[in-house]
């Protein structure tokens, strides 16, 4: 009986159940407080409180985290389980708000080891997955995806735009155990891929030959001379000729004035120098370029995905301007689970936070009374662009309407009323 084969038998049947080994929603009052942990190791990290937010699509599931102090680090972390996604995917969900209109800071979230120490979480402690927006300006408004791999952390190598308005975004990172992943917003696909090629964890699979150079018969001349082309016999390609109807004067001494030759004169039927037509080279073989090879130190690794003991989720920040909001954190093995999950909270409360949203626009630009003189001007010009637009639609259709009165109206070939006749002089 083979013994492995039935213990990976059943490792494949219980990674195949669904499982959530964390979820936060913040719906009980203060109790998040004592799940998770502001860590110690500074004493001016800044504060959270739990709120819905200005604007919501309902009061108790949109409530979260929110960051309430400017120009500030925050080290909030919560712990869960030990877990090891060995031979299982693992998805990290959560929601960002960023109600403040953020001009600079991050959004994203840390799964740390099961052994760090919660209150001494800082921005130095070594995580094993970074997640989430990052903001700063216009310029860098990016999704990170961070792993730690050999005591390194390596970057994603594609740019993942994040959402950058004051709306909730859902954001989902799946890894799978097939070295494959994707990122998602708004349960939306916006890159996946494998990690191998996304990331630069490995040496590459190839290297350039440096010892390689170029063969002497590489042929890299794009075109050249037709080798079949000949010269026409008649072709001149004397530019000058002696003149035909000099003659040498007969005072001319050769001894004295030595060998006469006539005067040269430009030759009526020079056509130039030939040069054969160019055409294209039929064996040209392209650029020479150094060839790859497989690289020697190149060691595949098929358990890049993995990570032994997960047990942390943390928000490690800095932000210039507070009120993001947090919520709905979930990580599990199943990512079809997490995008349910994902349309039962974020996607029941989308529409409504909008709607709220844009009321409290509206409210808040009826009290800017320079927003309303702008909004009452632009209204005014609208209706003048309408004055001149109905006054323009009047003269044509009086043209019209005179030029049939008089008969003249403009054939297809006519394009302008014709001038009337001068008016006759006055006799004398």
């Amino acid at each position: 009986m083979n013994w492995r084969l039935i213990l990976a038998a059943c490792v494949m049947a219980v990674s195949a159940e669904p499982i959530i080994y964390f979820r936060e929603q913040f719906e009980d009052g203060d109790e998040w407080q004592k799940r998770w942990v502001e860590s110690k190791n500074k004493s001016d990290y800044g504060k959270w409180q739990l709120t819905a937010g200005k604007f919501f699509g309902d009061p108790e599931k949109d409530k979260g985290i929110q960051t309430t102090q400017d120009w500030k680090n925050y080290a909030l972390s919560a712990r869960f389980e030990p877990i090891s996604n060995e031979n299982q995917t693992l998805v990290i969900q959560f929601t960002v708000k960023h109600e403040q209109a953020i001009d600079c800071g991050g959004g994203y979230v840390k799964i740390y080891p099961a052994d760090i120490n919660q209150e001494q979480i800082n921005s130095e402690s070594v995580y094993c997955i970074m997640f989430g927006p990052d903001i700063c300006g216009t310029i860098h408004e990016k999704v990170h995806v961070i792993f730690s791999y050999k005591e390194k952390y390596h970057l994603i190598t594609k740019n993942i735009t994040c959402k950058h308005d004051e709306l909730t975004h859902l954001y989902t990172l799946v890894i799978r155990p097939n070295n494959t992943y994707t990122v998602k917003i708004d349960n939306e696909v916006v890159a996946n891929g494998t990690l191998e090629d996304d990331w630069d964890f490995l040496l590459p699979r190839q290297i350039i030959d440096e010892n390689a150079t170029k063969p002497a018969d590489w042929d890299d001349r794009v075109q050249i001379e037709d080798p079949d082309a000949q010269r026409p016999e008649d072709w001149d390609e004397r530019e000058f000729i002696p003149d035909p109807e000099s003659k040498q004067p007969r005072d001319w001494d050769s001894s004295m004035d030595g060998e006469w030759e006539p005067p040269m004169i430009p030759n009526s039927k020079y056509t130039g120098i030939w040069k054969p037509k160019i055409i294209d080279n039929p064996n040209y073989q392209g650029e020479w370029t150094q060839p790859y090879i497989d690289n020697p130190d190149y060691v595949p690794d098929d358990t890049l995905y993995r990570y032994d003991e997960l047990g942390v989720i943390g928000l490690d920040l800095w932000q210039v301007k507070s009120g993001t909001i947090f919520d709905n954190f979930l990580i599990t093995n199943d990512e079809e689970l997490a995008e349910t999950i994902g349309n039962e909270t974020w996607g029941e409360t989308r529409e409504p936070e909008s709607k709220m949203k844009t009321i409290q626009d509206e409210e808040r630009d009826a009290k800017d009374e320079k927003k309303q003189r702008w909004k009452k001007l632009e209204q005014e010009l609208a209706k003048l662009d309408e004055m001149e637009r109905q006054e323009k639609e009047r003269k044509s259709k009086l043209r019209k309407t005179l030029r049939k009165q008089y008969g003249l109206d403009p054939s297809p070939e006519q394009a302008q009323l014709p001038q009337p006749p001068p008016p006759p002089k006055d006799e004398l």
